[in-house]
């Protein structure tokens, strides 16, 4: 999967904000432990396969509270700004990855 990179971009998020995504993101760290460890204790199927439902969940989850902040914050500036096209083309990108 190749998305084009914005390095030159950059978005402030309050000390909350990080520490709230941190905090799932770790979370999310843990679950993938935990199946790997799954796998090497030769558990049930079924079992794994409900742990990797729940982290894909738990991501997309992450994701989408990413993307409603920068709806909120970054592609609304843009509009305001005159540089909505771009950002809203942008954004398209962004939901067609989410899409696959």
């Amino acid at each position: 999967m190749t998305m084009e990179h914005h390095d030159h971009k950059k978005t402030m998020r309050t000390e909350q904000e990080i520490d709230d995504l941190l905090k799932r993101l770790r979370r999310i760290e843990g679950q993938v432990r935990g199946v790997q460890k799954m796998i090497e204790d030769h558990r049930y199927c079924v079992d794994i396969l409900v742990q990797i439902s729940a982290i894909t969940a738990a991501l997309n989850k992450v994701g989408l509270n990413l993307l409603e902040r920068h709806v909120s914050h970054c592609v609304a500036k843009a509009i305001r700004d005159g540089n909505g096209e771009e950002s809203i083309r942008e954004l398209m990108d962004v939901f067609k990855q989410f899409a696959k």
